[in-house]
């Protein structure tokens, strides 16, 4: 017993890990794990300690914004406003070589801003932009590619769940996590389309332009447009609200529900069985993600009563290098546990344990917190669990491997590598704009 009880923080992550092998679901395998050790290291006195740590995620008021923006994305997915963003925007830029990938990131953008659901943006896109990337003979890996990282732009362009779960834990402010997220959505953006040009432009069949009798007149492009205005203003709507401090991000999203609700009800696209399966799949959805926080809980509440917060920040005080070296050893920490976790998961593990020591060491809290969401994003990408591979996968069936998709990750998990060199090196690329609205 000594020795479990010694070694028990890593033997916590090695159980964890078997059992994701196994393909437990996370949150069972979370939970689980955090169950046993509990009752081996301290007996059924510990269950008061797991059932406290599962009340005060179930009772924190900030993550109610969560079923409501799931319940956004899924009413935009079945009025098919995703479509006609789609079709909208690359009737504008098809002429363009690459952009047809170029629209499939923008449109990602969009679809992060107005639902903030990383499973919608990449499942969307797979099942629309997709199929027309393959019928233009777009290079297969930047096809794949562009997909996955437009759509995994939802944990960065404002609201992220994410970025919900993690202001929640560290008591960071969610609206000024927003508005860096918004900043560091934009530079994701721009170094997603400058690698799709760089790739069109050195060779034309990578990404070629839409054929000339494909092309449509000015007048059906601007007509097209009004497919884009009405998500546009749901995105002012929900953003606007909460960037102006009239409403709270919780406060915000049900404003993004009846905006929603409104888009699809005058464009005739809501009807009676839409909104009723839109309620079960959200329900679902919502069930599925507050069983990974439950479950995340117990393990966090578990794994700091026995040491492990503590071995972590011994680990990142002896890392050489000073503040520097203890930055380096946080974002490999996240980027391990990226390669394992789902994202929520990673968030209620890693934050309470890190965020604290990044403070200590001196680096600014929102700074490191925009900075954490960042690497998180790639945590989407990154093998073996990234779950935007297997979003993909699943909207696209046996069409194309699994080995495919994760090489086609590469190139965009070294955009992201860059991104968080930028981040490092010059800190006002993601500070400006939560310092302009904290004047």
């Amino acid at each position: 017993m000594e020795l479990i009880f010694d070694y028990a923080p890593l033997w916590m992550f090695v159980l964890l890990l078997i059992l994701l092998f196994l393909g437990v679901p996370i949150a069972f395998s979370l939970a689980g794990t955090g169950a046993l050790f509990a009752l081996l290291l301290w007996g059924y006195d510990s269950t008061a300690l797991l059932t406290s740590g599962a009340w005060n995620i179930m009772n924190n008021y900030t993550l109610i914004a969560i079923p409501l923006f799931i319940f956004m994305s899924i009413l935009l997915e079945k009025s098919n406003i995703i479509s006609d963003l789609f079709d909208a925007i690359y009737k504008w830029s098809g002429p363009l070589r690459g952009g047809l990938a170029i629209t499939v990131i923008i449109v990602g953008a969009i679809i992060g801003a107005i639902s903030g659901v990383v499973a919608a943006g990449v499942i969307g896109l797979g099942l629309i932009a997709l199929p027309h990337m393959m019928r233009y003979k777009y290079n297969e890996n930047l096809s794949l590619g562009t997909v996955m990282a437009g759509g995994t732009l939802g944990q960065l362009i404002p609201p992220s769940l994410n970025m919900v779960v993690y202001g929640a834990i560290t008591g960071v402010s969610v609206s000024s996590l927003f508005a860096g997220g918004l900043s560091a959505g934009l530079l994701l953006i721009t170094l997603f389309i400058l690698y799709i040009l760089f790739m069109a432009y050195k060779n034309p069949k990578n990404a070629p332009a839409l054929l000339k009798e494909e092309r449509v007149s000015l007048k059906e492009k601007f007509i097209a447009l009004r497919a884009v205005i009405l998500p546009l203003l749901l995105i002012i709507l929900v953003l606007g609200s909460i960037f102006a401090g009239v409403a709270t991000p919780t406060e915000g999203a049900a404003v993004g529900v009846i905006g929603t609700i409104l888009i699809a009800v005058a464009t005739k696209r809501l009807s009676w069985l839409k909104a009723k399966e839109a309620v079960k799949e959200s329900g679902k959805m919502t069930g599925m993600v507050a069983w990974i926080l439950i479950g995340a809980a117990i393990f966090s509440a578990v794994f700091s009563g026995i040491g492990g917060n503590q071995m972590v920040s011994e680990l990142a005080a002896n890392a050489p290098g000073g503040e520097w070296g203890v930055l380096i050893f946080a974002l490999i920490f996240i980027l391990i546990l990226g390669m394992f976790l789902e994202t929520m998961a990673l968030i209620m593990l890693a934050a309470p344990i890190i965020s604290p020591i990044i403070i200590e060491a001196g680096f600014d809290p929102l700074w490191w917190a925009i900075l954490f969401m960042v690497v998180l994003q790639m945590a989407f990408l990154t093998p073996p669990f990234g779950f935007a591979i297997f979003y993909l996968k699943s909207a696209v069936g046996d069409k194309v491997s699994i080995s495919k998709i994760y090489k086609a990750t590469v190139p965009f998990i070294i955009i992201q590598l860059i991104a968080v060199i930028l981040i490092i090196l010059l800190p006002v690329l993601i500070t400006w704009l939560p310092n302009i609205m904290s004047r």
